[in-house]
Order: structure tokens, then sequence, then C-alpha cells
């Protein structure tokens, strides 16, 4: 089968990883080449970027962050992206561009158009290529909030308000609008079993 990039969205606590974790044992057992990968993050720079920006003890103005983002993704895409799907490997993103317009675009910046033009630009600008499928795994936000503050001590996005969440949800569906020819939009209530057999229809995959 061709190469696919395929990125998970989604605001926190709405199962990404076991999600990802569970379409990766698929790829696998259809003998399909793949790799998983994450943003921010997913290259050797990449990561040390990451750990600034999720660090709840660093104090940042939005356009650093915004910019860190994009950094972080330059190098990403560069250095494991691109070389993948270039070999003809699957890539299977936690998080992509959706991410910087839902949080940056809107979470920080409310949806302002003038932080919209300056978020498409760098992407027009710095990123190489955009994902075949977008699985946006949509699950409303207290829950996923609930979700996440089970998992432990909270990184510097995940000890935002909910108001902030409820942007951010607001700009997943922005993006949805934006991009309906890659965008799906999945249920993210049920057991993982349930939301598993909805998105590998969405990937027309074989059920497990």
């Amino acid at each position: 089968m061709q190469a696919q990039f395929i990125s998970f969205e989604g605001t926190e606590g709405v199962g990404k990883t076991t999600l990802i974790t569970n379409v990766a044992k698929t790829l696998q057992q259809q003998g399909i080449d793949f790799i998983q990968t994450r943003e921010p993050g997913g290259s050797p720079f990449a990561e040390i970027l990451r750990d600034l920006l999720k660090n709840p003890n660093i104090i940042m103005n939005d356009d650093s962050e915004l910019l860190l983002m994009f950094s972080a993704r330059c190098d990403h895409v560069a250095q494991v992206i691109l070389p993948a799907l270039e070999q003809g490997k699957w890539v299977l993103c936690d998080r992509f561009i959706d991410s910087t317009l839902a949080y940056q675009g809107f979470g920080r910046a409310n949806g302002d158009l003038r932080t919209l033009k300056k978020i498409q630009d760098l992407i027009d600008n710095f990123v190489k290529v955009l994902p075949n499928t977008t699985i946006w795994l949509d699950l409303p936000v207290s829950e996923g909030l609930h979700r996440a503050t089970q998992r432990g001590e909270l990184d510097r996005f995940e000890q935002q308000k909910l108001v902030f969440f409820e942007k951010v949800y607001q700009g997943f569906c922005y993006c949805e609008q934006q991009y309906p020819q890659r965008f799906q939009r999945v249920n993210a209530t049920g057991s993982a079993d349930e939301i598993l057999q909805r998105v590998l229809t969405r990937l027309q995959l074989p059920n497990a």
C-alpha cells in the first residue's frame, strides 16, 4: 500500500496514545511498515524543544511558543517524517499543524485573524508535507480534562483553565472546516476497541 501520513488530534485526555498504539498493532498485523512519532518532538532536537514547551516552570510569550513549535516541526519533518515517507513507511504522528492552529491560534489568540494568518504563513513556508488524513478524536472537553488529571503531574499546557481548552476545541472545529478533504472527526466516547474500529473504518483498513 502507498505510504500514508496520518496525524491524530484532539484536546487533552481524548485517548490519542492508546489509539495510536492500537492502530500501530493493526498495521503490524497487516505487514505495513510504519513509524510512530509525535509533536512537539519526534527528533532529537525537537525533543529538547518539547521539554521547554511543556515545562510548567517556564514562562514564555505567545510568539516565542509559536516559533518554538515551528522550529521543532521543521526539524521533525526533515529528520523523521519525510525520510520515512520516502522509504514507503506509514507515519503515525501524535499531533501536527492542526494542534498549532487550535492551541496557539485559538487557545492563546482566541482565533485572532492576524495570528491565524501568521500560523498559515509559517505552514506555507516551512512545512514540506501535510497529512493524508487527520483523525480528530472528539470528546467533551471537561471529560478529557478529567482523564488528564488522573495521569499525574500536569505540564504547561495541561495546567490551563477550562476556558482555554474550550477555545482549543473551537480551533479543531475551524480546522475541520478549513481542511475537509483530510479531516476526519471521530467520536472518542466508548471503549478503546470501539474507537479503534471507527478509526480503521475511516482509514479503510481491515478490522483487527
